[in-house]
């Protein structure tokens, strides 16, 4: 099973609010992957498909953020993740 990891800065002068948190983890749960995301790169995340978890870690502007995918085609589904991540901002 493959593994595919991004760091991306969130620029929302709001962070990760309800509506964002809500759009990315539809898309993880739609990837069929296992995805996890945390405040901090290289602390344990969170369950990604969950819109309360995603927004438990209180994720706020200039926080950089780790995402790791482990499924198939992580790599495509981990570039997917980001852009709908930025684009919900």
């Amino acid at each position: 099973m493959a593994t595919a990891t991004r760091t991306v800065q969130i620029e929302d002068p709001v962070g990760i609010h309800a509506r964002p948190a809500s759009a990315f983890a539809q898309a993880v749960a739609a990837s069929g992957c296992t995805v996890t995301i945390s405040k901090k790169p290289g602390t344990p995340g969170v369950d990604a498909a969950s819109v309360l978890m995603v927004m438990s870690l209180g994720i706020q502007q200039h926080d950089n953020v780790e995402i790791v995918v482990e499924g198939d085609d992580a790599e495509t589904v981990a570039d997917g993740l980001v852009k709908t991540l930025l684009a919900a901002e």
